[in-house]
């Protein structure tokens, strides 16, 4: 408490201290630097991930509190940022307006409607954070042993804050589905009765550094796995049985979010959110409609380009069945997706002139989350603080996991997708931080779609299972605009949903069930996808129809994403600003 009335004293003196009679640029760069500060002082995973050592052993602050103090000082930035005028800004200056705008109006937005109280999807949420983040934190020595150690100690605080959420959730009745809260049972149940010593949490310690002494390595191992098993899991297991006896008491047995009180407004609200356009659900829905159509044609192409003799769902049978599509232990898998990467890394020259200095790797998703988890997912690092980025591969059912949609699948996480993107925009330089941690879902999600069609020219599908499964994944996400609007606008049942992805993509079954249990737990999520990667198509179109034998296909990738994550329609308005500079020999 003592800290946060600081942090709030300091941004007030800001405010207070701003010279009212300078420019519009002075008081902006001062509600930048105040606003930089008020994320940093409420998310000590990145401060600590910049070298803070202190956030290095706290956790963020979800409790009720913490969440209405931030959305005030969130309101006061807004106010200040409507007092400045974006046109007085120079070029730069004006992205990061439009950034801060669509982020304050976000949190403001969804705040109003206390999405908080549903802090945790199907497969992850707040009880994953720490699961996630023991998985990349690498302490470089004793005192960030310690720190880690900390984080360990006050894992009851961290959860505690969400469960007060969860609470008011249940006495308003806004919370999942029964069908998901019963996933996140079986994850909690997981990570709550594992033994102390053999713990995810414990990785970290794990890994400490050779030079480190033995008998200090000793001393933190042992304070670790107290910490776990004295603080951690008891805290793991008071979640567990808060959601088996009070949350699931009365049950909801609906589906979409439409259901909940004032629900068709919050779905709304959370279609801008992730789309970041006025769209309407209908809109959307019939966008995908179309979308499965086009797409449906293509794959009647490529199945007669295999050969294959029999009809579209025998092929998809055919598919789903042969065992020389999957692989036969968690290795060969990982080992395929690596050499997939490695393709994709040598040829990214070619289509880029930047690439991030930050390398990834190749990583199995953790035991404890695989069940219900998707079937790869990309884990930012951090070059400052020693950290990878992870392509996070799922090995869990390898029977469900067919060889033919990894490559799409990898130049979507990986490279030029998901780590590509993130990595170079955490590389920018003067720029706010807010600019370099943006993440605006159409615009990241779009992008990394965008190069699974990208992966055509890069020679990344080499035969026509390969091709198809490319395609299977594009029906996937012009599913996604059916099925998500199906659930929470009309009313689909779960099994009208699966029908989408079952009859028109090669997705296995139980991919397709984690799927649209995914799409029930977060609401609007999946709209992002398509809607960014079709603008990002239609604007290479224009581009290459404007400027003909004079188009450079690494200069239009480079300037999709030289400014870091933004609204659609800045990202239109920035790259139409190019096309036309380019036509007039600028």
């Amino acid at each position: 408490m003592i800290r946060s009335m600081l942090a709030g004293s300091a941004l007030l003196l800001g405010f207070l201290t701003s010279p009212l009679h300078a420019g519009d640029a002075a008081r902006f760069e001062a509600l930048v630097a105040d606003f930089d500060a008020h994320d940093q002082a409420h998310n000590p995973i990145a401060a600590g991930r910049d070298g803070d050592l202190d956030a290095l052993g706290r956790w963020p602050d979800g409790s009720p509190a913490a969440v209405a103090e931030r959305l005030e000082a969130e309101r006061g930035f807004r106010d200040r940022l409507d007092a400045i005028d974006a046109a007085a800004l120079d070029a730069s200056q004006r992205v990061s307006h439009g950034v801060l705008g669509y982020l304050l109006d976000s949190r403001l937005m969804l705040g109003g409607f206390e999405s908080q109280r549903i802090p945790f999807t199907n497969d992850s949420g707040f009880f994953s954070t720490p699961i996630q983040l023991a998985t990349s934190t690498r302490p470089r020595n004793v005192a960030e042993a310690e720190a880690w150690i900390l984080r360990l100690e006050s894992i009851p605080d961290f959860l505690t804050g969400y469960l007060d959420w969860l609470r008011r959730g249940v006495e308003t009745g806004f919370v999942q589905p029964e069908s998901v809260v019963r996933l996140v049972i079986g994850q909690l149940a997981t990570i709550a009765d594992a033994d102390a010593g053999s713990s995810d949490l414990l990785t970290p310690i794990q890994r400490l550094p050779s030079g480190i002494p033995e008998a200090d390595r000793e001393r933190l191992r042992e304070h670790a796995k107290r910490a776990v098993a004295e603080r951690a899991l008891p805290a793991y297991r008071e979640v567990l049985e808060f959601l088996e006896n009070e949350y699931l008491a009365e049950p909801r047995a609906s589906l979409g979010i439409s259901e909940v009180p004032d629900g068709r407004d919050y779905y709304r609200a959370l279609v801008h959110y992730h789309t970041t356009l006025e769209l309407t659900p209908e809109e959307i829905h019939q966008r995908g409609l179309d979308e499965v159509a086009r797409i449906r044609s293509e794959m009647d192409a490529v199945i007669d380009a295999s050969g294959f003799e029999g009809s579209f769902e025998a092929f998809l049978d055919y598919l789903r069945t042969d065992p020389k599509f999957y692989a036969e232990t968690p290795e060969e898998l990982l080992m395929h997706a690596s050499r997939i990467a490695k393709l994709a890394d040598d040829t990214m020259p070619a289509f880029f002139r930047r690439l991030p200095r930050l390398s990834y790797g190749v990583r199995p998703v953790p035991d404890s989350l695989a069940p219900n988890y998707t079937t790869a997912r990309y884990w930012s690092g951090n070059l400052e603080a020693g950290e990878a980025g992870g392509y996070m591969v799922n090995t869990y059912a390898l029977d469900q996991r067919p060889l033919y949609e990894l490559p799409a699948l990898t130049v979507h996480e990986a490279v030029p997708g998901h780590h590509h993107q993130i990595a170079l925009a955490q590389e920018l330089e003067d720029v706010p931080e807010f600019r370099r941690r943006a993440s605006i879902t159409a615009f990241i999600e779009g992008w990394a779609l965008y190069t699974e069609y990208l992966g055509q020219e890069m020679g990344i599908y080499r035969t026509p299972y390969e091709d198809f499964g490319r395609l299977t994944y594009e029906m996937w996400r012009a599913c996604r605009l059916v099925v998500d609007t199906g659930l929470h606008w009309y009313g689909w049942s779960r099994e009208q949903a699966e029908a989408c992805l079952l009859e028109n993509s090669a997705l296995a079954t139980h991919n397709v069930r984690t799927e649209v249990s995914r799409y029930i737990a977060w609401p609007g999520q999946a709209l992002a996808y398509k809607t960014g990667e079709l603008l990002i198509r239609a604007l290479r179109a224009e581009a290459e129809a404007a400027l003909g034998e004079d188009f450079d296909l690494r200069a239009f990738h480079d300037r999709i994403l030289d400014e870091g994550a933004m609204p659609l329609s800045m990202l239109e308005e920035k790259m139409r600003r190019w096309i036309a500079e380019h036509t007039n020999g600028e």
